[in-house]
């Protein structure tokens, strides 16, 4: 018959509602938690060279923002000119942030990573 409605059948009822079924977790599921072994590890906070910072500012800063004697600073500023970086702070994680925040303020390129 044309035009008219035709009742479904029951198996394609079973089955619609068979596909629209939301699976439901059971209480026993639980997602595995993997230990952040990461937080016991030394960060440290490295300078990368920069064509812009001239050889005697970014020794001050190690100075300034580090407590370096002028030597020390003087010799991590050679390290960043000649190797293209070097390590100036290690500790926790948040002290590193925060050296590489200041660093960042005084105009030195810095990153932090952990310590391998």
């Amino acid at each position: 018959m044309r035009g008219s409605l035709r009742p479904r059948s029951r198996r394609t009822l079973v089955c619609m509602s068979t596909a629209t079924a939301v699976p439901e977790a059971s209480p026993t599921q639980s997602a595995a938690v993997k230990e952040d072994v990461a937080e016991d590890k030394p960060w440290v906070t490295i300078v990368w060279d920069d064509p812009v910072n001239l050889m005697h500012y970014v020794t001050y800063i190690f100075q300034k923002l580090f407590g370096y004697s002028k030597p020390k600073a003087t010799e991590l500023m050679m390290q960043v000119h000649s190797e293209g970086k070097a390590v100036v702070s290690s500790g926790a994680r948040d002290k590193m942030e925060l050296d590489v925040q200041r660093l960042h303020a005084a105009g030195l390129w810095a990153t932090m990573q952990h310590d391998t």
